[in-house]
């Protein structure tokens, strides 16, 4: 198991985790409000059987007991009479249980119609009424939760929210130290690289210039494919230099320089693959050349591996006017990439190959995005049949003239 589905396991072992935690929580406080929404009830039974005793009972010690026990209640009720008519009321906002009638001689109070038609439409929907008997005729009590309780059953979800928002934050500002830090030494590591490359390829461009002088061989057909590789060591050294450094951008076409790394790469690998160019030639964008070679490099190199046996590779670039945009598409006949797999495999350290590091595409994404400000991604693929990526870039120069081949 490579490191990226290692981690991404993890990752899902921990978000099922997080919902067994989430399920348990919430679980045990609908248990708690359970046994208080009983108890609840039972408090509305006895305040009933309280008044019922106060309208019925002479005796006032009794009575002033009775009265105890029904103010000690906290549970919001109203009592109606078998034609719904409110008789009483408990536990509700003082504020609004009573108005004052509009004429100024009339200083009685009486109960807000709006209000307690509100209140005992919600009392309905929460709780079946507790019938209650007093003096022959049949009265109604019904009552609502309790502030404490309506708290506690939000209180989960509030819980769960506040959670959810610190292990957000505390993710992002992981992950973004923890980039940080790799960047740190992802840019430490190849400046590094550059650095003891700088000696040997000195070393070997005094050496193949000793070999021509003492050789007599300035045009040596041998030599100067050993210059062409070591120019090409110095060009690698050179983008390790770069890396972390801010972009050099300079305005170049882009078909002359994907042309002029194809011509390199294609007489390096199998005469069973083909390559072919097509293109505008006046599109141009703001490239630093050394890198975006990289970019290509990295491509092709996929493409051939991703080939068995004989196979082709096409490189399309055109242009679209209106959004200013360059597209380069890379298109090879290899063995192609599942649907599923499109992003994985921009993932540093996902590969197929038995000894591949998973770097190649992660760092043309890298080179692509972050010093180029454009796009990267798999435009298309089919198993069996092959891959098409496609890259875009700003154009910086609107021309539609014929593609040339």
């Amino acid at each position: 198991m490579n490191p990226y589905q290692q981690k991404k396991r993890w990752k899902y072992l921990l978000l099922a985790f997080a919902v067994v935690i989430a399920i348990g929580s919430l679980l045990y406080t609908r248990y708690l409000v359970k046994n208080i929404e009983r108890s609840e009830r039972t408090r509305a039974q006895v305040w009933a059987i309280s008044m019922r005793q106060i309208l019925a009972s002479d005796d006032n010690d009794f009575l002033n007991y009775v009265i105890a026990v029904r103010d000690s209640l906290t549970v919001p009720a109203i009592v109606t009479d078998g034609k719904g008519e409110i008789v009483l009321q408990r536990g509700l906002d003082t504020t609004k249980t009573f108005i004052k009638l509009e004429a100024e001689n009339n200083k009685r109070k009486k109960y807000d119609p709006a209000y307690f038609k509100e209140e005992l439409a919600y009392m309905k929907g929460q709780h079946p009424p507790i019938k209650l008997q007093v003096l022959g005729e049949e009265n109604f009590v019904y009552y609502k939760d309790s502030p404490l309780l309506t708290q506690l059953r939000l209180f989960p979800y509030i819980q769960l929210t506040v959670i959810a928002i610190f292990l957000l934050m505390a993710y992002t500002a992981f992950s973004s130290s923890r980039k940080s830090e790799q960047d740190q030494v992802w840019v430490g590591l190849a400046k590094e690289t550059a650095h003891q490359l700088g000696t040997p390829i000195s070393s070997l461009i005094a050496w193949i210039e000793l070999m021509k002088e003492k050789f007599n061989a300035e045009d040596d057909v041998l030599i100067a494919e050993m210059e062409n590789d070591v120019k090409r060591l110095e060009i690698v050294a050179d983008r390790f230099s770069k890396i972390g450094s801010k972009s050099v951008l300079e305005e170049h076409g882009v078909y002359a320089v994907v042309k002029d790394f194809v011509d390199y790469f294609k007489v390096r690998v199998s005469k069973n693959i083909s390559f072919e160019l097509i293109g505008n030639p006046h599109l141009k964008a703001g490239l630093n050349v050394p890198l975006f070679d990289w970019v290509i490099e990295n491509i092709l190199k996929n493409a051939v591996n991703a080939i068995e046996g004989k196979g082709s590779i096409k490189v399309e670039i055109s242009g679209n006017k209106v959004k200013n945009q360059i597209f380069i598409d890379i298109t090879d006949t290899g063995k192609g990439i599942p649907r599923s797999k499109f992003d994985t495999v921009f993932q540093p350290g996902y590969t197929t190959r038995k000894r591949g590091w998973g770097l190649g595409l992660s760092l043309t994404k890298r080179i692509v995005e972050n010093y180029h400000n454009g796009q990267i991604f798999v435009k298309d693929s089919e198993v069996g049949k092959g891959t098409t990526f496609r890259i875009i870039l700003k154009n910086t120069r609107n021309d539609n003239k014929t593609k040339t081949r």
